[in-house]
């Protein structure tokens, strides 16, 4: 299995894609693991809530292929602990999914057509988060999951 994440709009804080850079790397020794990130919408303050989402759904359409089974990380998702969530991956893997992607919208969340292609929801936790700092903990939380599956030292419980 694959695993991609699609984020709206580039990290511009330096330090947090350099911790987002050093997960990515250590996650790469699991599984094949692909960030892409979607260009911000240009004049979006220009543009109505629901137009922005819109937009940005056409956008994360356009990179999924068929057979991608889509996640979405959204506040009205299911909420797991870390182990939880390594079953959840372990699962993922064995019915045999090609690539999992996770997708972390912009600051109005998901247009209906992405809901409607999603195949479930993960909410990270009950608080909000910078769109940034989330790409970081979900990077850390699928290397953490693998950590957890191979037996390795990295979660303590």
């Amino acid at each position: 299995m694959n695993i991609k994440l699609l984020a709206i709009g580039k990290t511009d804080n330096k330090n947090l894609q350099a911790l987002i850079d050093e997960y990515s790397k250590r996650l790469s020794f699991y599984i094949k693991f692909d960030l892409e990130i979607i260009p911000d919408i240009k004049n979006a303050k220009n543009l109505s809530e629901a137009q922005q989402k819109e937009k940005e759904g056409e956008l994360i359409l356009a990179k999924l292929t068929p057979t991608d089974h889509l996640i979405l990380l959204d506040e009205n998702g299911n909420s797991f602990s870390s182990v939880g969530f390594s079953d959840y991956l372990q699962k993922k893997m064995n019915s045999g999914i090609k690539t999992l992607v996770f997708v972390i919208g912009g600051p109005y969340g998901f247009s209906e057509e992405v809901y409607k292609k999603a195949q479930g929801k993960i909410s990270l936790s009950a608080m909000t988060f910078s769109h940034q700092m989330v790409r970081l903990f979900v990077i850390e939380q699928i290397y953490r999951g693998f950590t957890i599956l191979k037996g390795e030292p990295y979660h303590h419980q």
